[in-house]
């Protein structure tokens, strides 16, 4: 499966405007340094781009701003997680507010889900 030439450019360009939360999130992430699981920044999955993706364990974590809040996205955010879904991966959604501010209990929520897929994968 070819990925589109746009969207890996459009992928560079987002890994390197990240927000605040997203280097926090990478630099716990990256390396096998969670559980050590290989995750992936700003990952094509046609025809989207996730957040971080973990092919191991096929969960995609996306990071949401406060733009995420209004209808059209909340509309846009559902048909996105579920075209991922019936993909089979797992889809969890964190606020860039809690990443900053609540650290520990977002990586608690995630060590969790992760410790399930693990165990849960063939």
């Amino acid at each position: 499966m070819s990925i589109n030439a746009q969207l890996l450019e459009f992928s560079r360009q987002l890994r390197s405007a990240s927000t605040d939360a997203e280097n926090l999130m990478w630099q716990i992430l990256r390396a096998k340094r969670f559980m050590n699981l290989k995750f992936r920044r700003q990952h094509v999955i046609k025809p989207y781009i996730v957040d971080f993706y973990c092919h191991e364990i096929g969960l995609v974590i996306e990071l949401d701003g406060s733009q995420h809040g209004t209808d059209d996205a909340v509309e846009y955010d559902a048909e996105r997680t579920n075209f991922l879904e019936a993909l089979g991966l797992t889809v969890v959604r964190y606020l860039n507010h809690d990443v900053l501010g609540r650290t520990d209990t977002v990586l608690e929520d995630l060590w969790q889900r992760c410790f399930e897929l693990k165990n849960t994968s063939p």
